[in-house]
Formats: structure tokens, sequence, C-alpha cells
């Protein structure tokens, strides 16, 4: 188990020169002005991610339209701090949307949030920042980084588990955790706490709604965003058998687990729902069959990237498999930089492409991308 917590980021013993990645949003403007309130010099700065902001989502939806950083920028005036937008656009089309577009392609579904962060915000904006001279980058995540006794630091979940965000920062290494500061984390509040905090302070952003779904998709379609990209192309809907259910208009528009818009006329032989339990791009199928049919007894992730030292041989762990999901023990063992994970419990609805993050209880060890995955039995 992880040692005992003996400071945070958030208590550095000098102030630190900060730069606040200003969304527009009431968390990012938050987490700016308490670490502006916490002696530190600050600095705001808005990513623009699109040649054509436009493009993005508009009205409260968003975080990366031009209304997002006019609120970014007000917020800073009454935060009292300098303010800039960085032009990152093509950073972001090549390390996310392309990313998002052909993963997709591959049959896989990947999460463009935790590449952002790993491209964006903590490579791309914290190499710029360090280089212009900045301690740290500020953001309005909910997560901890904590030194422990050791005097090493380490990711942790936030306080507040309901507003836990530290899936999508398992992307971090030792040198990213070393520059980054997550203000809201190690606070046990509520988002109206958060909101009332804001108005308090005089943040316009107070009542602003929260973001959702993927930034750069403007109208929420991912299907439809995808197939403006990748074109339509008809493909068979099959059950477990190869018979044929159904016709698609791209496989790509399909995860494994999901159970709405599959279309199929014909009912289950049950009649309990099917589920898409597999997608193949080389023939441009996509398979579907019953609940149980979804369970995973182990996978195999690659890419892997800790948020400390490598495990060394084989530990028992918590895994968390998507941003919103809950948590299952698992066994992990590092096997030539690919991870060999086998689950205590069968877990459902586990697709290529997406994360698994280990914990050692609130302690994040890393993370690493599903690329195969075992079933409970073999179906024909």
């Amino acid at each position: 188990m992880t040692s005992q917590i003996s400071q945070t980021t958030q208590q550095a013993d000098r102030p630190l020169r900060v730069l606040a990645a200003m969304s527009g949003g009431v968390d990012s403007a938050v987490a700016a002005a308490r670490a502006a309130e916490a002696g530190h010099d600050v600095t705001g700065v808005h990513l623009a991610l699109s040649a054509n902001p436009q493009s993005f989502r508009t009205g409260a939806r968003g975080c990366c339209t031009i209304e997002d950083s006019r609120d970014a920028r007000r917020a800073a005036d009454v935060i009292g701090i300098p303010f800039y937008v960085w032009d990152l656009a093509e950073r972001f089309r090549e390390d996310v949307v392309d990313d998002f577009i052909a993963e997709y392609e591959a049959g896989r579904t990947p999460n463009p949030c935790l590449r952002c962060n790993e491209k964006i915000k903590f490579a791309a904006l914290l190499d710029k920042a360090l280089a212009l001279g900045f301690d740290a980058v500020c953001t309005g995540h909910y997560a901890q980084v904590v030194v422990n006794e050791s005097g090493a630091r380490e990711l942790h979940r936030a306080s507040d588990m309901a507003k836990d965000q530290s899936y999508v920062l398992g992307v971090l290494d030792d040198r990213q955790l070393a520059h980054a500061m997550f203000p809201l984390g190690d606070t046990v509040t509520t988002k109206e706490e958060i909101r009332a905090e804001a108005e308090r302070r005089g943040l316009a952003v107070a009542k602003k709604p929260d973001s959702h779904d993927i930034c750069f998709i403007a109208d929420g379609d991912t299907q439809g965003f995808l197939a403006s990209r990748l074109g339509k192309s008809e493909g068979d809907i099959v059950d477990e058998s190869g018979t044929k259910l159904g016709t698609h208009e791209g496989a790509y528009g399909f995860t494994i687990g999901q159970r709405k818009g599959l279309r199929i006329g014909t009912p289950a032989p049950d009649g309990k729902p099917r589920y898409v339990l597999d997608i193949s791009p080389v023939n441009n199928t996509v398979t579907v069959g019953p609940a149980d049919a979804l369970d995973v007894t182990s996978l195999t992730a690659i890419k892997p990237r800790w948020c400390g030292a490598a495990p060394s041989g084989p530990g028992t762990y918590t895994a968390q498999l998507r941003a919103h999901g809950g948590e299952t023990e698992v066994t992990a063992t590092l096997v030539d930089d690919e991870l060999q994970v086998t689950f205590t419990e069968p877990a459902r609805g586990v697709a290529p492409g997406q994360a698994i993050v280990l914990y050692d209880g609130t302690r994040v060890v890393g993370s690493a991308t599903i690329a195969t995955t075992s079933r409970v039995a073999e179906r024909v």
C-alpha cells in the first residue's frame, strides 16, 4: 500500500509561478482563484483548440469556443491575473481529433479527454509553460498530487469520489506530476458549493452549466461526425453464429457493449436485448449477442504510462475501465512492456481502445490502452 501522505502540492513552501489553464468553466476559474489566493504568481491561459471555433460546441455545453474564451478572460480580470489565449489548434487536431477518428476506424473506442490531458494540457502546454519559466500548470480537475514520506509525488483520487477525475489523468508521468497543480482535488465540496464560491468571488461563470460529451463534435452526434470524415460504408450485423440480422452504414459507428441504435428487425430467440460484442473493420461486420457474452475475464493492455515507478512482479489492484465507471479488483503483471490483467470477477463491456487505470487504494499506479480481451467462454 502507498505510504502516508505528508503534504500536497497546493501547500508549497514557496510561491510558485503558475500557469492556470482556464477553459471558461466554473471549475478552472475557481482553481485559478484559489491558486492566486494561496499566494502564487498566477497567469491565466485559454487554449484555442480549433482553427474554426464556431465548429466546436456553442453555448453552455462547450469548453473550446470563442464564448468560452471570453468567459475565461472575464474570470481572469475578476481574479486580477494576466490572461492570454494560446493557439494549439493544429496540435489538438493531430493528437486528439485525428487520433479519435483513426481509433474508431480501427474498431477501437478511444477517450479523447484522456488523450487531451496526455498530449495537450500536460505535454504541449506544460512544455511551453516550463520554457517560459513557470513552475506548474494548474487545472480545475478533481484529483490530488501529494508528496509521500520519501519525497516522491503521487497522483491520488479526489477527496470527493463523486467528482473524482483521476481516471483521465492516469496518463501523467513523474515529470508531469512534478509540475501539476489541482486546487479543487483536496476539498470535499459539492458542485453547488463550488458554484457558490465562484459567486462569492464575483465570477460570472458561477451559474454556467458544465460541459458534456466531446468538445470537438458540435452537435453531439458522434456517429454523424465519424461518417462525415470516414464516409458511409454498408456492412452486416450478424449474431454469434454468423447469421445476418441487419445492416449498418459503418462499423465505426458502434462500440462494444452498445445496446441502442442497432436497428435489428428480428428479435432474439429468447426475447432479451442484444449488445455489440465485436467490431471487425477488416470485413466491416458488427457482431451482436446477449449481455452475458460481454463478460471479460482478462485483457492485455499496451503503451503503459506510470505515475511513478513501474510495478515489478504481479500485483493486486483495483481498476477503472471508463471515466464514470466503478472499481473492480484485478491482478496485473507487466510483461515485455505489455500489461497482463486478470479480473477477480468478470467485467462487462470492456472495449479495445479504452484505458485501464490501476489504483493502489486512492493512489493512481498508472494506465494502459486495452488491446485485446478474453471472455468467459468463446462463442461460435
